[in-house]
């Protein structure tokens, strides 16, 4: 995997590209939808909204962790399981999308489960 906070340019995604909406799919299954996205920055991400699948809460998945984007279909793959995303640390306000504490957390903990095969 390459840098985890930055579209990898396999994935498909263009800059510019408005993601919101697209259903994200684990590799075993649907996280839930879009709901709004970071690019540019130096942490770009989705924030994405799970329904009722996590009690309703939104979760951060960095841009890094998107194999393949079908615009046609509107779906996201992501290079993880629907439980690893679960189980990242909560995401609680929009400020957390820019705390560098929160974002680390995040880092870590997702470099420490994701593989790629």
């Amino acid at each position: 995997m390459g840098d985890m906070w930055v579209f990898a340019v396999e994935s498909g995604h263009v800059p510019g590209m408005d993601l919101t909406g697209y259903s994200v799919h684990a590799t075993d299954g649907t996280v839930g939808s879009v709901d709004r996205q970071s690019e540019g920055s130096p942490f770009e991400h989705l924030v994405v909204d799970t329904g009722m699948w996590v009690f309703g809460k939104s979760l951060v998945i960095p841009a890094g962790l998107v194999t393949s984007i079908d615009p046609a279909a509107r779906v996201i793959r992501v290079a993880c399981t629907k439980s690893t995303v679960k189980g990242a640390p909560v995401f609680e306000r929009d400020h957390d999308t820019r705390d560098p504490v929160y974002l680390g957390g995040l880092s870590t903990y997702y470099s420490s489960l994701v593989t790629t095969s």
